[in-house]
């Protein structure tokens, strides 16, 4: 089993730290009365008469919503990670102000429920009466109480949070398991079973695990562990969380058919299912059938939440197996989900004397992949939707993906630029990752410059590392699906035959500082809809292209060569290689870029090609 090793990893300079970046700033716009408010009604302590329409927050987070409070548990989440990251005083000082308010909150209510809601909600669905996944705002908020105590460090959430767990468990007590089970069916109960498996982890109390076993979802997990296949047509985002709870349920318990759970969940969301170019695999928040999805081209393609949640999912499964195809999975999405769906930014710069502000985006609560579709862009403070939440989760939890030990070894599981301290038997070793300089600058001439007369087909990659004292370890280097040749590799400026094995990389390595050199190939390829395989979309590496039309257009050429329907365009700005594409030879030319460049634009991801007349 790989262990993730993060606690010492920083993001460099890149899309992902952009990103990161935009991600720590909005957390600290919200204003904490605002985040506070429902909190506050809950307990009796907003006594104020004059809040006005701009002091709240508003759509689901408005104080009429039945889910109000929710995002302030994502929040905490995300601000925990990145103070444990960063150090961040200003983020720490705001973050704990508003656990103690919690706290403050959970005293006035008197018996240890801390929450944005009324209980009356929980008690109207134990009736049977329908209300908006009260147990979802409280696994969010209890999630993020727990993020504070353990990646920040601040005790006081964590009693918050063990008051939660006992009103809980008298609530529980008093619910019967066919109750139980028509309680989960009723509404969305998030991830409280993997809250209640990550508390356990914590304190051991027979109480927790008691807890964890009771939000097990047998009438999903049992029909999975029969190989049926429940998911087609079913709420993609109710279930990926619910089988969160069974990952962890294993790794705190050892018990296999937790496990068996979460692989035969994987072997029907994605082996059998299929995905789109994007990594994809639902439409208007359903999973679409098993390799049919011309049919779900939509405007309701890929919830963020989705996108999130199967990344964490993959990540459990790439911990236990080190099978090279989920960190696949996990970068196919971070490209084509996580920055496509989140903190965009217009990176064009004008050439004028007044200074430019770059339009941006917030967030994508889906992805559509209709022909002509639109990113329409969540407001700062007007909708918080649950993809409001899982974006500054997951713009908090960039760097978590990336480095990977096992016994004497380092794994890199994504090519993403960062540095990392990490720790083997043998000692401990500083690793720092970097995209190589295929750019270099025309005045003063550099060699980059003169080597690389036109855009890169490979990922160049760099890593310098330095151990604390000699020593022999085994560095992995993942060879991605979308490799297009044979990798080249250099150590300490000597080119070199590393050995394959199991779908990475392997270079045994002694002594105290290594420069190593990576090249992987990557081209242009097609892929094609499961249930119509002449209609593709186009993929740059991992990367999903969009073309700039609003419209479904034809193409003519031959999908196994993807060359005779795109070229290359306007490719260089600067010192930086775009990486932008235009039709060839088409009736209609227009241009492509990543998916994830795109804004406002109205785009086209698949297209239906014919041979050339």
């Amino acid at each position: 089993m790989l262990t993730a090793d993060y606690l010492h990893t920083a993001l460099l300079p890149s899309m992902a730290l952009d990103k990161q970046r935009r991600n720590t700033a909005y957390l600290m716009e919200l204003k904490e009365e605002n985040l506070l408010f429902s909190f506050y009604s809950e307990a009796g302590l907003n006594g104020l008469l004059n809040y006005k329409p701009e002091d709240i927050h508003w759509g689901w987070d408005s104080p009429v919503s039945q889910i109000r409070g929710m995002f302030t548990g994502h929040w905490l989440s995300a601000a925990a990670r990145l103070i444990q990251q960063t150090g961040d005083k200003r983020l720490r000082a705001k973050a704990e102000y508003i656990v103690d308010e919690i706290g403050r909150c959970q005293a006035q209510n008197g018996n240890g429920w801390a929450f944005p809601i009324p209980e009356k909600y929980l008690y109207a669905v134990k009736g049977g009466q329908h209300f908006w996944a009260p147990q979802y705002v409280c696994h969010k908020i209890m999630m993020g109480l727990l993020d504070m105590a353990q990646a920040a460090g601040y005790a006081p959430a964590m009693d918050i949070l063990l008051g939660c767990a006992r009103w809980f468990t008298t609530f529980v007590q008093r619910v019967d398991r066919k109750t139980m089970d028509d309680m989960m069916d009723l509404e969305e109960t998030g991830g409280i079973m993997e809250l209640w498996a990550d508390l356990y982890d914590v304190t051991k109390d027979p109480a927790h695990l008691a807890l964890m076993r009771a939000y097990e979802r047998p009438r999903l997990t049992e029909p999975l562990l029969k190989g049926v296949d429940v998911l087609t047509n079913m709420h993609a985002n109710t279930t990926i969380p619910e089988i969160h709870g069974c990952a962890r349920a294993y790794e705190v318990t050892g018990e296999e058919r937790y496990r068996r759970i979460v692989e035969a969940y994987w072997a029907q969301a994605v082996t059998k299912r299929g995905m789109f170019a994007t990594g994809g695999q639902t439409s208007g928040e359903v999973w679409t059938p098993p390799m049919k999805q011309a049919a779900r081209l939509g405007d309701m393609n890929q919830e963020h939440c989705v996108v999130y949640n199967m990344i964490r999912l993959a990540d459990y499964l790439y911990r236990w197996t080190g099978e090279p195809r989920y960190a696949d999975y996990i970068e196919r999405s971070v490209y084509n989900g996580l920055f496509a769906q989140g903190f965009w930014e217009d990176t064009a710069r004008e050439m004028v004397n007044e200074p430019h502000v770059p339009d941006t985006g917030l967030v994508a609560y889906y992805l559509p992949l209709a022909p002509g579709s639109q990113k329409q862009w969540g407001g700062r403070t007007e909708n918080f939707w649950c993809c409001h939440g899982t974006l500054v989760q997951a713009n908090a939890r960039l760097r978590e993906w990336i480095y990977y030990t096992h016994d004497d070894a380092v794994t890199v599981a994504q090519y993403l630029p960062s540095e990392a301290t990490l720790t083997l038997p043998g000692g401990k070793l500083r690793i720092r990752q970097r995209f190589e300089d295929l750019g270099g600058e025309s005045i003063p001439l550099r060699p980059a410059a003169r080597m690389q007369p036109e855009t890169p087909d490979f990922w160049g990659m760099e890593f310098d590392i330095s151990c604390e004292k000699a020593m022999a370890f085994t560095l992995r280097l993942r060879l991605p699906w979308w490799l297009a040749g044979k990798p080249t590799l250099r150590l300490n400026g000597q080119a070199l035959d590393a050995r394959v094995q199991d779908g990475y990389l392997l270079l045994a390595l002694q002594g105290e500082r290594h420069h190593v050199a990576l090249r992987l190939p990557k081209a242009l390829t097609c892929w094609a809809l499961p249930d119509a395989s002449d209609t593709v979309a186009f993929l740059d590496g991992p990367v999903a292209l969009a073309g700039l039309c609003e419209e479904e257009r034809v193409l003519y050429g031959d999908i196994a060569h993807p060359e005779t329907l795109l070229r290359r365009h306007n490719e260089r700005r600067w010192t930086q290689w775009l990486n932008t594409w235009h039709t060839n030879a088409q009736d209609h030319g227009f241009v492509f870029k990543p998916l994830y460049d795109i804004g406002r634009e109205r785009y086209t991801v698949y297209f239906p090609v014919r041979p050339r007349r």
